[in-house]
C-alpha cells in the first residue's frame, strides 16, 4: 500500500454488482472514520464524464477498438490528474469502479488482440496500478441479464451480447493470475450482503 493514500478498484463483467459493492465499501469505510473518494471510469472528472457519454452510448460499432483505447486513455488521464492523484496526496482512500484492467479486457480483447497497445499507452500516459483490485466474479449469463434489466442509456457494451461477457470473464480471471499481488477474486454469485462481507474483510485487513 502507498504511504499517502490507498487506491482500490473494482472490476468485473457487466452486471456483476461491482458498482453496488464499491458504494457499500465506501459507506463502511466512512463509518469507520476514513476519508473516501468514490469514483468511476470512464468518468470521475468533468472531462472524463464527457468522454463517458461518447463511449458508452450509441451503436456497438460506433467506434473501432483502437479509437476506444485512445478515448478511454484520455478519460483516464484526466481522471488521474484531477481526481485520483489529488485525493491520494491528501491521504484519502480512493475507490474506483473500473480502471485500466477494464480497458485491458474490453478494448484489448474484445475485437482482436490489442492488449499490447493498451499496455503501451497505459505505461506512457497513466503509469499507475491500483494498490488492491477486487474482482467480482459472476456467471456471464446472469450478469448480462442483470445489466440489460437496468434499461439505461449506457448499454453499448452489453449490446455486444453474451459471447463478449463470457470472454471478458475469462480474461478478468486471467488478469487476476497475472497480477496476483493486487487482485482478490470474490464470488459474486451470491446475495449482496455475503459479497459485501467478503469485500469488507479483505479491504480492512489490507488497509494500512
Amino acid at each position: 500500500m502507498t504511504a499517502r493514500g490507498t487506491f482500490l478498484t473494482f472490476e468485473g463483467i457487466d452486471g456483476s454488482g461491482k458498482s453496488t459493492q464499491a458504494r457499500l465499501l465506501a459507506e463502511h469505510l466512512r463509518h469507520h472514520g476514513r476519508e473516501v473518494v468514490l469514483t468511476r471510469e470512464p468518468g470521475g472528472s468533468d472531462g472524463a464524464e464527457e468522454i463517458r457519454s461518447l463511449v458508452l452510448q450509441g451503436d456497438p460499432d460506433r467506434w473501432s477498438a483502437e479509437t476506444e483505447i485512445l478515448l478511454f486513455t484520455a478519460a483516464r488521464r484526466d481522471h488521474l490528474e484531477r481526481t485520483i492523484e489529488p485525493a491520494l496526496a491528501e491521504g484519502k482512500v480512493v475507490i474506483c469502479d473500473r480502471f485500466a484492467d477494464s480497458t485491458r479486457m474490453y478494448q484489448g480483447l474484445s475485437r482482436g488482440d490489442l492488449r499490447g497497445m493498451v499496455d503501451q499507452l497505459h505505461n506512457l500516459m497513466i503509469g499507475r496500478e491500483p494498490d488492491l483490485t477486487l474482482l467480482i466474479d459472476m456467471d456471464p449469463e446472469t450478469g448480462l441479464s442483470r445489466a440489460k434489466g437496468r434499461q439505461g442509456a449506457e448499454e453499448r457494451f452489453e449490446d455486444f451480447g453474451l459471447d463478449l461477457q463470457q470472454r471478458m470473464r475469462g480474461g478478468f480471471l486471467g488478469l487476476a493470475e497475472e497480477f496476483s499481488d493486487r487482485f482478490r477474486v470474490i464470488n459474486g454469485n451470491r446475495d449482496m450482503d455475503s459479497v459485501a462481507r467478503d469485500v469488507t474483510d479483505i479491504v480492512m485487513t489490507s488497509l494500512p
